[in-house]
C-alpha cells in the first residue's frame, strides 16, 4: 500500500516515525511519502515537506503567515494527487489537517487521523469534520475515546506511543546529578525567540547549576547565531538528544507541548513555561476552557507540574520554583504522580496496534 502522512511539527515527526516503522513491519510492500522531519526521514527518504516550513503556533502567528499557509495547502493537494496514495494519514496539526482530511475524503482518498485533535479543549464543533470525513480515528489520551463516543464518533485507543518507548529513570532529590537542569525551549522559531532570552537569564542567575539545552536538529543554526556560549560557561547544547539529556537531569524547564509529557515519562520534575504574542495569548485564553495547558496536568486532572505562562514566565520565577521542587516532599510527590500518569497511558505495542488497524482497513 501507499501511505501519505502529514505531520506539521516536531512532535508529529516523532509519532510519524514510529508509525512508518510499524507500518513497514506490517506491510512489506509499504511505500511512503510524507510531511515531517528528520525522525521520519530515518525510516523513509521520500519527504515532501520539512516541518520547519510548517510549524506555526499562535493565532496571530497563523494570521501573519496565511499567504504561506495557502501555498502549503495547494502544494500538499497537488503532491497527494501525484503520489496517489491508498490512504492519507493526518498526524495531529489540526489547523492544517482538519482542512486537508476533508479535501482528501472529498477527492476519493481513504482517510486516517492519528493523534486526534484536542476538541475537548476548544472548537468542539469541529467534530463534524471528523465524523463526516475521517474513516479511522486514533486517540492517544485515555479520556478521549469516551469524549468522541459522546459525540457519536468511533475512536480507537491503544495507549500513548511514548509511554512504552521511554524508559523511566529513578530520580531522587539527593541524586548524584542534582546540579544538572535540562532546558527544552521548544522547536518553533517563535518559541525560541520568546524563551531563549529568559533561559539565558536563568543560567546567569544560577551559576552553581549546570544547564543542558536540548534542541531539534533544524534549530542548530538559529541557536548558534543567537547565543554567545562564552558568556554562559554553565550552559551546553545537545542536538537531537532530548532523552539522553533528560536521563542525566535532575530538574527540567520545558516549553509546553509533547516535551512536557516526555519529561514526565522519563521521571524528571519540571517547570512548564510558555510565552507567545499578547494577541495570541488573549485570544487563546478566551477560547480554551481548561485550567492548564500542559499535557501532564491535563491528563492527570490536577496540577502535577507548575506552569509559568506569559508575564509569569521570568527567570526569577523559574528559579524560585526550581528551588521549591528540590524539597524532598514535593520532589517525591511529583515522581509518584508521574508513575500514576504512566500507568494510565501504557499499552504494550501501542503503535503496532495502530499500524495493524490501518493496514487492515
Amino acid at each position: 500500500m501507499k501511505y501519505y502522512l502529514i505531520a506539521g511539527e516536531a512532535s508529529g515527526d516523532i509519532y510519524g516515525a514510529k508509525l512508518i516503522q510499524a507500518l513497514s513491519e506490517e506491510d512489506i510492500d509499504a511505500e511512503f511519502r510524507y510531511w515531517g522531519g528528520d525522525e521520519m526521514k530515518n525510516h523513509s527518504p521520500n519527504i515532501a515537506m520539512h516541518y520547519e516550513q510548517t510549524a506555526f503556533m499562535g493565532f496571530w502567528e497563523v494570521i501573519k503567515n496565511l499567504p504561506k499557509i495557502r501555498k502549503l495547502f495547494s502544494y500538499c493537494k497537488r503532491d497527494i494527487l501525484k503520489f496517489k496514495p491508498d490512504v492519507v494519514i493526518c498526524i495531529d496539526y489540526p489547523g492544517f489537517n482538519l482542512r486537508m482530511v476533508k479535501w482528501a475524503k472529498k477527492n476519493g482518498f481513504r482517510t486516517v487521523f492519528y493523534i486526534a485533535p484536542q476538541l475537548w479543549a476548544w472548537k468542539k464543533s469541529r467534530y463534524k469534520i471528523i465524523r463526516d470525513y475521517v474513516d479511522q480515528l486514533f486517540v492517544i489520551l485515555p479520556f478521549e475515546k469516551g469524549f468522541y463516543k459522546g459525540l457519536g464518533v468511533k475512536a480507537y485507543y491503544y495507549g500513548h506511543p511514548l509511554a512504552n518507548d521511554i524508559v523511566k529513570q529513578d530520580k531522587s532529590p539527593e541524586g548524584s546529578n542534582s546540579n544538572i537542569i535540562a532546558l527544552l525551549p521548544g522547536s518553533r522559531q517563535q518559541e525560541l525567540n520568546k524563551h531563549i532570552p529568559i533561559l539565558l537569564d536563568l543560567c546567569n542567575k544560577r551559576p552553581q547549576d549546570k544547564f543542558v539545552m536540548a534542541l531539534a536538529p533544524h534549530t542548530k543554526n538559529f541557536i548558534s547565531s543567537h547565543i554567545d556560549f562564552d558568556k554562559y560557561p554553565n550552559l551546553s547544547l545537545e542536538i537531537n538528544k532530548t532523552r539522553e539529556v533528560l536521563s542525566q537531569a535532575h530538574l527540567a524547564v520545558v516549553s509546553s507541548g509533547t516535551a512536557t509529557l516526555e519529561t514526565a515519562l522519563v521521571g524528571v520534575p519540571q517547570i512548564v513555561i510558555y510565552r507567545t504574542s499578547a494577541i495570541s495569548f488573549a485570544i487563546g485564553k478566551r477560547l480554551v476552557n481548561l485550567p492548564w495547558i500542559s499535557l501532564v496536568n491535563i491528563i492527570g486532572g490536577k496540577e502535577i507540574v507548575k506552569e509559568l505562562l506569559q508575564h509569569e514566565c521570568t527567570a526569577n520565577n523559574i528559579s524560585q520554583h526550581l528551588d521549591e521542587l528540590l524539597s524532598p516532599e514535593l520532589y517525591s510527590k511529583t515522581t509518584v504522580d508521574y508513575t500514576l500518569l504512566r500507568e494510565g497511558l501504557e499499552i504494550k505495542d501501542s503503535v503496532s496496534h495502530v499500524a495493524e488497524k490501518i493496514f487492515g482497513g
